[in-house]
């Protein structure tokens, strides 16, 4: 019997390759040399740290290396979430179409909970006004057309911290 997936990527990590994960999961080191400071903290070369972190996402182990700004801290201070209620044959199409806008930084497909809550098309906006937003989200309006049957703006109201999955030191 195979043991799942993540499990066997879980049993393929070595000693370094755990301690990277743990030193990178809050994110990377904000100096100009991230790299060479990951490097000086688990003994090995820049390039040994470089190579283990491709080696992790190629392994599905990490998912990505990317930059998250703090969208509040560039401006960005009203965000709300577009809900929209489009046929559900044409989600996959919509769905591209939404995600594929610059201003959409998530875009995603939920289910519907009727009879209270129709929407299954669901797509973030950030802006640095309620108006702003607005007009964007009828941006999105006129792409749907007439498949829109219903929508809605649910602006955040207070800011969460957002962390992923977290990984302890020791086993």
């Amino acid at each position: 019997m195979r043991a799942p997936a993540a499990a066997e990527a879980n049993s393929s990590l070595d000693a370094v390759d755990r301690a990277l994960v743990i030193a990178t999961q809050g994110g990377l080191p904000l100096v100009p040399q991230p790299y060479e400071r990951l490097a000086e903290a688990l003994g090995c070369s820049a390039e040994e740290v470089m190579r283990r972190l491709q080696s992790l996402l190629e392994r599905g182990i990490i998912r990505r290396i990317g930059v998250v700004p703090n969208h509040y801290a560039i401006g960005y201070t009203a965000n709300g979430m577009s809900v929209w209620d489009v046929p559900d044959e044409q989600i996959d199409e919509f769905g591209g179409k939404v995600g594929a806008l610059d201003f959409v930084t998530h875009c995603y497909q939920r289910p519907r909970r009727l009879p209270d809550w129709p929407y299954n098309l669901f797509a973030m906006v950030h802006g640095s006004s309620r108006g702003e937003v607005l007009a964007k989200v009828a941006i999105i309006a006129d792409l749907l057309g007439s498949a829109c049957r219903a929508h809605d703006v649910l602006f955040s109201t207070r800011i969460l911290k957002k962390t992923g999955l977290r990984i302890g030191g020791s086993d």
